[in-house]
């Protein structure tokens, strides 16, 4: 069992440079997708040392925080309805059976979420602006969005398996022996 103060510590750091990179949205556009998703990632790791609950509770002290520093406030929704807590619900849903299963399981909590934080974006925040940028799109744009985000999902959710392995084989390894 590990000590409070290793659990304390991790979660600490992890928080940190998930904060740093929520921080780092306000550099440019093309980072509030992508500062969201990273930010997740890093709880793998917490998921991997520590527990899922452990893992939940750090993200609950990012999303709280990263809601008033990060100067993109899309990415900070979109950290907090879905890519924060992401990563450790997905430790959960590869637990089923079916993967057919699992795999509806992750589209319907993706796509309610996502389209969750976008109705409380425009209509509680006032930031209808979102999509004006759809308008170029046609009146097709909404779901052309939609189909390209669910693409960029299971994108997401293979470089987290990935990140995970790589994490457990090879980088876990190199961190045990440093501190021993």
């Amino acid at each position: 069992m590990k000590k409070l103060s290793y659990k304390v510590a991790l979660g600490g750091i992890i928080a940190a440079l998930a904060l740093l990179v929520m921080f780092l949205t306000g550099l440019g556009p093309f980072l509030t997708y992508l500062c969201p998703m990273t930010a997740g990632i890093l709880l793998v790791a917490v998921v991997i040392e520590i527990s899922k609950k452990w893992a939940f509770a750090t993200y609950c002290a990012i999303a709280l925080l990263s809601a008033f520093i990060t100067p993109d406030k899309e990415a900070a929704m979109l950290f907090i309805a879905f890519f924060g807590y992401y990563p450790i619900l997905k430790s959960i849903l590869e637990k089923m059976k079916f993967r057919v299963l699992e795999w509806v399981c992750k589209f319907a909590v993706f796509n309610v979420s996502v389209i969750s934080a976008y109705w409380i974006l425009m209509n509680v925040f006032g930031m209808g602006q979102i999509l004006d940028a759809l308008g170029e799109w046609g009146k097709y744009g909404i779901l052309i969005f939609i189909l390209a985000a669910n693409a960029v999902f299971v994108l997401y959710d293979l470089t987290i398996s990935n990140i995970a392995i790589t994490y457990i084989n090879k980088l876990r390894p190199i961190l045990i022996r440093k501190l021993k």
